[in-house]
């Protein structure tokens, strides 16, 4: 019997087969993908734009920068803990090259993407093409080899054939929780318009399952063990625990052991704020309880946790002599981190046998009380910062305050780069895993209002608070357009420190004095920019894409412009001023180089310091 074909061109193959392909986990099952996003040119303009134009019911999205929208991909695929995801199509040469950014970010932090950039001729009759790289050592070259590096699947579809093999593949890493990041199916322009007779079979729907593994016996019993024989043990609560949806049966192991639980940036929501085991974040950003606790741990138990250098105080967080760790998580290679007893697994079924496991288990009485002290204090001393009142300009603690006692308990808040995601990370009270929503994996500038968009889209149900700082909103703006164009509430707090205020600090503390990460205007007398400020308006630019924009001169002002903002249906820019001197306390230290050799006191003092901390650094 003759196999039954269709008739399609590369690219109608293409969102044919993705509006095709299902998750399920758990015994839920929905779509795959959202829709597309997409900007055309002569790379793809007749091949997967005419694809989007035939097939509307897979749903176009038009964005205004292709780094964006990749960014708008990311945030959805996270606020859908992976279970779902956007694809994103450009035409070749600076089209493609502009999403390598949101590439990096998505692989990264571990986030599904599929990226399907245009590409040069694969027929080579016509060549150098508009925008082909040309390279006197191979033909079979062109810029989207770029994305190699920060893809974790990558593939050209020379042949409109390849498609069979290619796209399973694709979605086999799409849908892995170990393998899942950036996938990149380059798509030459002349192969993307090219027919062929597909096996209709190709295109009947496909349900991917994503498992939950279950841990080795021994692993979990060898855990088990040292958890048991632990009187200072501490949990690190990493992504891991969200995306696996993990937080009921964290919280049934704390509350009935006593083990506190620190959170990475990632991990933050893995308990409510005012959960007496919750000791806040962890690692440089993290609260006084939390460094403290584990600084003497003797088991450090984490879970989806990757240790970058903020959590783990470049590997000076933990001081007991004899530590030992053991790491649940999904990914082999996070699990045997710091020379740790692996317990490689799904963080909710792994937490399920702990509970069960660990049911005679419990802290000592002075150690859970030390715990549950240490919550009660830092609480307070988040209070204290809400309601200091700074004047004009405002301080950014009591900004975060004024928003996070607006929301419900619900909604969510986003950020990514500046000092504002410390500054949450310390301060801000989460009521649900989802409140809190953080790039700081590869903590990309312009993430912020593309990122709120595509949180906005997987859950509409959700207020999503954008909170933005000068430098990053001044390099990804124009997402708000497309906002605008898609009817998307978006609540965009603009905030106002002429310059890079985060960057400043860090060279003032390194003895650079904050050399270049101000906002000024030349100086004809000195050369050098240390003029005066430079009059942007930038709420009148947010004004000019189309928001409603709203003003507040000092915190009167911006509490009744945030309850102002939550009647307006529209995408609305609350523009504040903030006072870039004035930080939150308690940073712990992180290492970053100074210069070995300088002429300014400031700068030896600083290698002096970064000398001295060197000498707690550990190594597992």
């Amino acid at each position: 019997m003759a196999t039954k074909t269709k008739r399609l061109t590369t690219a109608q193959a293409t969102i044919l087969f993705l509006q095709n392909q299902y998750v399920s986990r758990d015994g839920k099952e929905q779509p795959f993908f959202g829709g597309c996003f997409g900007i055309f040119g002569h790379g793809n303009v007749a091949g997967i734009g005419q694809a989007l134009a035939q097939y509307p019911s897979f749903k176009y999205y038009q964005s205004r920068n292709e780094q964006a929208m990749v960014h708008t991909a990311i945030a959805y695929a996270k606020t859908k803990n992976r279970l779902g995801a956007l694809a994103c199509t450009t035409s070749i040469g600076p089209g493609a090259t502009n999403m390598i950014t949101g590439a990096a970010t998505a692989t990264i932090n571990r986030i599904p993407v599929l990226l399907l950039p245009g590409d040069i001729f694969a027929n080579r009759q016509v060549a150098p093409v508009l925008q082909q790289l040309e390279s006197n050592s191979s033909q079979d070259i062109s810029v989207n080899d770029c994305f190699k590096p920060v893809s974790k699947y990558w593939d050209r579809i020379n042949r409109p054939e390849q498609l069979i093999s290619a796209l399973p593949e694709a979605m086999r890493v799409l849908t892995s929780p170990v393998e899942t990041g950036a996938v990149t199916i380059c798509m030459p322009q002349d192969v993307q318009a090219e027919a062929y007779d597909y096996p209709v079979s190709f295109f009947e729907k496909r349900v991917w399952p994503v498992q939950r593994l279950r841990p080795d016996k021994q692993s979990i019993l060898q855990a088990i063990t040292a958890i048991k024989n632990a009187k200072k043990p501490i949990i690190i609560a990493g992504g891991g625990v969200l995306y696996s949806e993990a937080t009921p049966e964290l919280k049934k192991l704390v509350n009935a052991t006593g083990i506190p639980v620190a959170e990475t940036f990632a991990g933050k929501g893995s308990l409510r704020y005012d959960e007496p085991q919750n000791l806040g974040a962890a690692g440089v950003t993290g609260t006084p309880g939390a460094i403290a606790m584990a600084a003497a741990a003797d088991v450090v138990i984490g879970i989806g946790t990757r240790y970058t250098d903020f959590t783990s105080i470049s590997e000076a967080a933990f001081q007991n002599k004899s530590v030992q760790f053991v790491n649940i998580n999904v990914a082999e290679f996070d699990a045997f981190k710091n020379s740790a007893i692996p317990v490689v697994g799904d963080a909710k079924e792994v937490l399920k046998e702990l509970i069960t496991l660990l049911k005679d288990y419990k802290v000592p009485v002075g150690y859970r009380n030390q715990v549950e002290k240490y919550n009660k204090q830092w609480d307070k001393q988040v209070e204290s910062v809400y309601q200091y009142r700074h004047g004009v300009p405002m301080s950014q603690g009591e900004i975060i305050g004024a928003v996070n006692d607006a929301s419900a308990e619900k909604d969510m808040v986003l950020c990514a780069a500046g000092s504002l995601p410390g500054d949450l990370h310390k301060l801000w009270r989460t009521r649900n895993p989802k409140g809190f929503h953080l790039e700081y994996g590869y903590s990309c500038m312009g993430y912020e209002i593309a990122g709120g968009l595509g949180a906005k889209m997987a859950d509409p149900s959700r207020e999503v608070y954008v909170m933005v700082g000068d430098g990053s909103y001044l390099m990804l703006a124009q997402e708000i357009i497309t906002a605008i164009q898609e009817g998307i509430k978006l609540t965009i707090i603009l905030i106002n420190n002429n310059g890079y205020a985060s960057i400043g600090g860090l060279s003032t503390s390194l003895g650079t004095e904050g050399f270049g990460t101000k906002y000024l205007y030349r100086n004809p007398k000195t050369g050098q920019l240390n003029g005066d400020y430079l009059p942007v308006d930038l709420a009148a630019n947010a004004a000019s894409m189309g928001a409603t924009v709203i003003k507040a001169e000092d915190f009167t002002a911006l509490k009744s412009a945030l309850e102002e903002a939550k009647k307006i249906k529209n995408t609305t820019v609350i523009y504040v001023e903030a006072d870039r001197n004035h930080r939150v306390g308690g940073y712990a230290w992180w290492e970053v180089p100074v210069a070995q050799v300088s002429t300014s006191k400031k700068v030896q003092e600083a290698l002096a310091k970064l000398t001295k901390n060197k000498t707690t650094q550990k190594s597992y």
